[in-house]
């Protein structure tokens, strides 16, 4: 085979005419200028997020939180123009596209509605921002931090550095904790319980004093100890205390436990075990087959 036999191979193929839409006649040329073109404005909106992000937003100290969400919706709106160039480029207007949005439309009918309802659900976390990236968040059990969010789909890191997906759905749908929500602080409090026969205001002054001592721990708030109940064995004391980072929460808190007890061990406070009161009964004789057993 000669050259000019391949080119016009290549050019027979290029120019087969595959469908039509609404009158426009789409090529196999068609089809590729089009992936081309889509694949094109995907990388560039890609490049353009990363750019904002380190050259902009970086630059501005931009919180993580909402340089994400500026950087997605960058990205997107790129991708979206792109489509819409592509689709002009092969010859199918605006006009045409309701066709293909129309057969799209039955898809959805016949079984995309969960597709659509995670897409919808992404559009509202970008833009109501319910949750950020860099959250500690806490849905359907799990407990992470969102480390990215897509438009389908959210990233979350669990403590355990285990990735999990999370469909957006479940963030909008469902109940969802989220620590981190406008403010980072977070109130954490231990509860402990002492023998009856503490001194109630060394006990006081133990806890404060385990507060007091915690770097982790904010001075504004005060620390507070409060007397919440009288057991059954003890009186239940509780620790609020207040820490920058609701992140640091594990780690403080066991910073605090191991505190009370070496402060309780200094002042001979005494943590009780339950208690428990067991009453004996004198056996009772039954009568089996006209005899007693006792």
């Amino acid at each position: 085979m000669s050259w000019e036999e391949f080119f016009s191979y290549i050019k027979n193929v290029l120019s087969f005419e595959l469908f039509t839409i609404s009158g426009v006649p789409v090529t196999t040329a068609s089809i590729v200028t089009f992936f081309l073109l889509l694949t094109f404005f995907i990388v560039a909106g890609i490049f353009a997020r990363r750019a904002i992000n380190r050259k902009v937003f970086k630059r501005f100290h931009v919180d993580e939180g909402t340089s994400y969400t500026l950087s997605r919706i960058t990205q997107y709106v790129i991708i979206t123009i792109g489509v819409l160039i592509s689709f002009n480029f092969v010859g199918i207007n605006l006009s045409s596209l309701t066709v293909i949005f129309g057969l799209l439309s039955v898809g959805i009918g016949f079984g995309l509605q969960n597709v659509t309802s995670n897409f919808i659900s992404g559009l509202i976390i970008l833009f109501e921002r319910p949750i950020s990236v860099g959250d500690r968040v806490v849905v359907s059990d799990i407990e992470g931090d969102v480390i990215e969010i897509n438009i389908r789909s959210t990233m979350v890191r669990t403590v355990n550095n285990i990735s999990i997906v999370v469909p957006n759905s479940e963030f909008v749908s469902k109940n969802v904790i989220n620590y981190s929500h406008g403010d980072p602080t977070y109130r954490l409090d231990v509860n402990v319980g002492v023998s009856y026969d503490s001194d109630l205001d060394t006990v006081l002054k133990a806890l404060e004093e385990v507060a007091e001592n915690n770097s982790s721990v904010m001075k504004k708030p005060e620390p507070e100890v409060y007397l919440e109940e009288f057991g059954e064995s003890s009186w239940n004391i509780q620790l609020r205390s207040w820490i920058p980072n609701v992140k640091d929460y594990p780690k403080v808190r066991n910073e605090l436990n191991q505190a009370i007890v070496r402060t309780f061990n200094k002042y001979d406070i005494v943590i009780p075990y339950p208690q428990r009161d067991l009453h004996m009964r004198s056996s009772v004789k039954l009568p089996i087959d006209g005899g007693e057993q006792k």
